[in-house]
């Protein structure tokens, strides 16, 4: 992809353990895109795994704690792989198809992941295979996403179920496409062969900006995300963390589908009615954002850490997410970050949108 996108303007860096656009020259316009219109996104971070064979549901729903068992073709599920302790080793997407699942993860964890399910298949009849080096992906992220689709021929898109997905062909460019939401907004995913990506980025690119979108980078996407308060694995949350802490466990757990590795730990947290530590929004009062890594105090004592911040538009402020202990996280809290004042704040943050 990265001879696709134009030369002049670009910048690129490292997101989840891949080199992709940081930004096409223009924060402000990406930005406003994603927040306005429509961005397209080079989100072709993603591991792909294909399983078959008459235990690969079975099998799926007793490693993952998403409702693979109850999945029909088309439809997909979020969901957590965890180790015995419960802590996550990825997040993982199910997408049923009619005579295989197809699975994605971080290209980060890319290996680890796919030994760690080769492990588990002991006695099932389930076929495994990575397909992460032919299979890549695009987004359309922003509020124009569902009219842009509708022009497609998909005109009840923004009625999909989440994860939802479809074959779908696009000026003859065969791909799956994913219903999926960001920012309280429809958003969407085209899962393709890597020989076409390109090909699907000139076509996207181009009814982006007919809907007055445009390409954006990993910043402006990164931005949002905070300001919505989405975690990110690998920056947010790892194998050293639990559901409960990262605020997961609504979202990417299913509570009535039997068992599955780490159950014992979520049934023990969700017993006790919290974790001792939770991801929280915080407000920093300084010109910059502080770094990840950056420790968190209440006076002199040490209660937490920033995982992520960046500059919000939307507030004029660096915001982040961070971890700290329960008791520090109610909104409104005031702590320390390493001598930033911070303040817990509440997301989604009101829209302030910047001019391009």
């Amino acid at each position: 992809m990265h001879e696709t996108h134009p030369s002049s303007g670009v910048s690129t860096g490292k997101y989840f353990g891949v080199l992709l656009p940081s930004s096409f020259g223009n924060f402000a316009a990406e930005y406003s895109a994603l927040r306005e219109s429509v961005g397209l996104v080079d989100s072709d971070y993603r591991a792909f795994f294909s399983f078959s064979g008459p235990d690969a549901k079975r099998y799926l729903n007793a490693i993952l704690t998403s409702n693979v068992r109850d999945l029909q073709p088309g439809q997909g599920a979020v969901g957590l792989l965890l180790n015995p302790q419960g802590h996550i080793l990825a997040e993982v997407e199910t997408y049923l198809l009619q005579d295989s699942i197809l699975a994605s993860c971080h290209a980060m964890i890319r290996e680890r992941s796919f030994s760690t399910f080769d492990k588990f298949i002991i006695m099932d009849d389930v076929s495994l295979q990575d397909v992460t080096s032919s299979t890549a992906t695009l987004d359309l992220i922003g509020p124009r996403t569902a009219s842009l689709i509708a022009e497609m021929g998909i005109a009840d898109f923004a009625q999909m179920p989440a994860f939802s997905h479809m074959e779908f062909s696009l000026d003859q460019i065969s791909c799956r496409l994913v219903r999926r939401a960001f920012a309280e907004e429809a958003s969407a995913t085209f899962i393709a062969s890597r020989e076409n990506l390109p090909a699907l980025w000139r076509n996207l690119a181009e009814r982006v900006r007919i809907h007055g979108g445009a390409p954006a980078g990993m910043v402006a996407l990164n931005t949002i995300r905070l300001e919505c308060g989405i975690p990110w694995f690998g920056q947010d949350y790892d194998e050293k963390q639990i559901p409960h802490e990262v605020g997961l466990e609504h979202s990417h757990i299913s509570y009535e589908k039997g068992c599955y590795v780490g159950q014992e730990i979520v049934e023990r947290v969700r017993s006790r009615g919290h974790a001792n530590r939770r991801l929280t929004e915080l407000r920093f009062v300084s010109a910059a954002p502080p770094n990840p890594g950056t420790k968190i105090f209440a006076g002199e004592i040490e209660i937490g850490i920033v995982t992520s911040a960046a500059f919000s538009p939307a507030l004029g402020q660096p915001i982040g997410l961070g971890y700290l202990r329960r008791e520090h996280s109610t909104l409104g809290t005031r702590v320390d970050a390493s001598g930033i004042p911070a303040e817990v704040i509440a997301p989604p943050l009101p829209v302030k949108i910047i001019s391009a």
